[in-house]
């Protein structure tokens, strides 16, 4: 019950992201599909004009609110200094997501140069002072003034940030903003959030915004025939649980993970229910004549059932209790493995309601069986001492054994299988070195002492190379159209590639092994027109020699002057994409440094320190290990491992409880048979195959039933990833071992005890 309590509040939690928006039914966001390279694609990112564009021309907007996808920036006040998140947002995002405004402007994004923060960052930078109107430094260079302190999201919200800042203010800020993207319909990096109003149609809506891109780019027969751009809604009830397409279609997403720790649960609490019916039934031998008597004076079979049942609640209520308190103490490290903040509802009563109805069922369940089953002796035959609980009446128990038995065998086969996948992810190639390489977040204040921060690393002798990049070394942020070369058809400019923004030593600072070429020089002044592409990119371009040729790209050309591996940059279950890797002056994001192999990361760390104080002092120094960041693309997987491998160990835990009791009951009622043979010359050997022979028999019924049916779920989950395992047939004969062994070393206390006892102590009567 208790492992049923914890996946019902992580379902729970799934389930009520977002919820306490009081706008939640009429929030939608917008999204895109495109067509690229053949297939149906949709994305969340869009046109910087698009805002303007949906909240001029279509009233069925209560509002419309564009955000970029969130940023840490350094904000100062006095000696206070924090790297903190944050999102550029509409100001109607305030009304439209139902922020609580616990001080200051309730409009508070009007003014240019504003910024909310919450709750807990106002009280990190000013204590218990009145934030409102003062003054916060932005990234060591924007002064902005606080205009309201709004509450904290939970952590289930979509919408998670430290502070935010009126949307359009970017344009004040970045020149590049004005320049390319104002009227830019080309460029997708936006996200928009929208409110319908109260009658709006979403179906109407579709209908209506459809076209809203296609229209911009009517002279585009590109845009227009090959990626066929289309706007849509997605309603906020969808975005957690929700959120996968597939060919433009609306196919699920994390629901499927939702469903199957709820069967799980379900699962881990049935096989508990089975032990409780077995265990009931097998020792109703010892009951039989308290029924006789009850039903020779009066007791009718319904009041029989009811005392059962009754009997059964009184079992699971008091396993509730004990599950409660069990949750309570594991809930923190619960909370810990699955990255939530839950909590027991106590003072909710549709929690209690939830709990109340739980227990009743779980009582019922567990107790109908034996209720039934008891309350149909015969009282005549029960008095005349002829009841017998043979081998007719055991069917119903074994039948719930293989059940019982199949589940833990399904789980045990799952796990090891999501087990090898994640092993599988992890032993893939990345084509680059991640030990020893770090990412700092490029600053105004980096990027004016770029050349002098560079020397005085370099010099440290801490350090062994550093390179400018557009994105983290494990993360690629920018994809792009419009390639084209030799041989290339119309439709190629269609076809996305991948785009790493660098300038010299990117390939020494990644670590990265050259296959053709070499990596952009100083010493060549054309590269600063070079490419480097990955064999995905030359294989998908059909470039024999590619080192060399010329590519058109952007209004310009560019020359491929190196070939790297496919280097595994996004998710590790994926396939390649085409990757291209420019030379381009003044776009970073990000600073790769190469620790020195012959010094210690601590030591190389708190060396650099000092100068990045120095070199960019309107900011902390935080930095993240590349191997770090690699594994967290695991944790989905690992989240689904470690609970699946869990609930598998508590179902066969569960179940080895039920055969123990089980042999225990079989043992003592072949105690005079087992005298019996004791005396005509059988060993403790033979006794011990005897009793354990029908549990084995058993357990191999409930593989032959487990294993096609894990095979068809666990081939079905692995649909999801382009890289992954085939389902090796030895894992299903590895697992039938350990569930025999596992049931031999269960029964074998009880039989081997029963073989041991003394045939004259057996064979009593007395």
């Amino acid at each position: 019950m208790a492992v049923a309590m914890l996946i019902g509040l992580w379902i729970y939690d799934e389930f009520s992201t977002n919820k306490h928006y009081k706008n939640y039914d009429s929030l939608y966001r917008v999204m895109m599909h495109q067509t690229f390279d053949g297939h149906r694609g949709t994305q969340l990112a869009l046109p910087y004009p698009i805002g303007e564009e949906l909240k001029n021309k279509f009233p069925d907007f209560k509002a419309v609110a564009m955000c970029d996808w969130g940023s840490n920036h350094s904000l100062i006040y006095g000696d206070r200094k924090f790297n903190k998140f944050g999102h550029y947002i509409g100001e109607e995002a305030i009304d439209m997501f139902s922020l609580e405004v616990l001080n200051g402007d309730k409009n508070p994004l009007h003014e240019p140069y504003s910024i909310v923060l919450t709750d807990e960052t106002a009280k990190s930078f000013f204590g218990n002072e009145n934030p409102i109107g003062k003054i916060i430094k932005m990234d060591n260079e924007h002064n902005l003034k606080v205009t309201a302190v709004v509450a904290k999201q939970p952590k289930n919200s979509t919408l998670t940030f430290d502070y935010l800042i009126p949307f359009h203010l970017q344009e004040s800020l970045f020149d590049y903003i004005k320049k390319y993207h104002k009227t830019n319909w080309g460029n997708n990096s936006w996200q928009v959030y929208v409110q319908l109003n109260e009658k709006a149609n979403p179906e109407s809506i579709n209908a209506k915004i459809k076209n809203v891109v296609r229209e911009h780019f009517s002279d585009n027969q590109l845009m227009l025939n090959v990626v066929k751009p289309e706007l849509l809604i997605h309603p906020m009830s969808k975005w957690r649980l929700y959120g996968d397409f597939e060919n433009g279609v609306n196919t699920g997403g994390y629901i499927k993970y939702v469903r199957m720790f709820g069967i799980l649960g379900f699962i881990v609490l049935l096989i508990a229910c089975i032990n409780f019916m077995n265990l009931s039934t097998a020792r109703s031998e010892k009951r039989a004549k308290e029924i006789g008597v009850r039903k020779a004076v009066g007791s009718g079979r319904e009041q029989l059932i009811g005392q059962f049942l009754s009997e059964s609640l009184l079992t699971t209520v008091l396993a509730f209790v004990l599950a409660l308190i069990m949750v309570a103490i594991s809930l923190s490290f619960f909370n810990k493995l699955t990255e939530k903040e839950m909590s027991l509802q106590l003072s909710n009563p549709m929690f209690w309601s939830i709990l109340v109805v739980f227990t009743l069922i779980t009582g019922l369940l567990s107790g109908s069986y034996p209720a039934f089953y008891l309350s149909s002796f015969n009282p005549v035959k029960i008095l005349k001492g002829n009841i017998r609980v043979g081998k007719s009446s055991s069917l119903p128990r074994k039948i719930l054994v293989v059940m019982q038995f199949s589940c833990s065998v399904i789980l045990m086969i799952g796990t090891v299988i999501i087990y090898q996948q994640i092993q599988h992810g992890k032993n893939r190639p990345i084509g680059f070195n991640q030990k020893g390489l770090i990412s700092v977040e490029w600053t105004n204040d980096i990027d004016k002492n770029f050349d002098a921060l560079q020397h005085e690393l370099l010099s440290s002798g801490m350090v062994s190379s550093v390179a400018k990049t557009n994105s983290p070394p494990t993360q690629i942020w920018s994809n792009n159209r419009g390639w084209a070369w030799k041989n290339s058809q119309p439709n190629d400019e269609g076809v996305i590639f991948s785009t790493i923004a660098t300038e010299y030593d990117y390939i020494k600072t990644m670590g990265i092994k050259l296959k053709e070429g070499r990596d952009f020089s100083r010493e060549f002044s054309t590269d600063s027109i070079g490419v480097i592409l990955n064999e995905a990119a030359v294989k998908r371009m059909g470039l024999k020699n590619p080192v060399g040729e010329i590519l058109k790209w952007n209004g310009g050309i560019r020359r491929v002057v190196g070939v790297v591996p496919d280097m595994q940059m996004e998710s590790p279950f994926r396939q390649i994409s085409p990757l291209t890797i420019i030379f381009q002056k003044g776009w970073v994001s990000y600073l790769c440094v190469r620790i020195n192999p012959s010094v210690s990361a601590s030591e190389a760390i708190s060396k650099m320190k000092p100068i990045f104080d120095k070199y960019n002092p309107g900011f902390p120094f935080e930095y993240k290990f590349a191997d770090d960041e690699y594994s967290k693309k695991f944790n989905y997987e690992e989240l689904v491992g470690n609970l699946a491998a869990i609930i598998a160990v508590l179902a066969i835990f569960i179940s080895c409880l039920g055969l123990f009791g089980l042999a225990s009951f079989m043992a003592e009622q072949r105690t005079k048979e087992i005298g019996v043979r004791k005396v005509l010359g059988a060993s403790v050997l033979n006794l011990w195959q005897l009793l354990s022979k029908d549990f084995v028999v058993l357990v191999l019924i409930s593989c032959a039933i487990a294993i096609p049916i894990a095979y068809y779920f666990m081939n079905d989950w692995l649909k999801q990833y382009d890289y992954k395992i085939s389902i090796n047939f030895s894992i299903f004969i590895v697992v039938v071992f350990l569930a025999v062994i596992i049931t031999l070393l269960t029964v074998s206390y009880q039989a081997i005890k029963a073989a041991t006892v003394n045939p004259v102590k057996s064979l009593k009567t007395e």
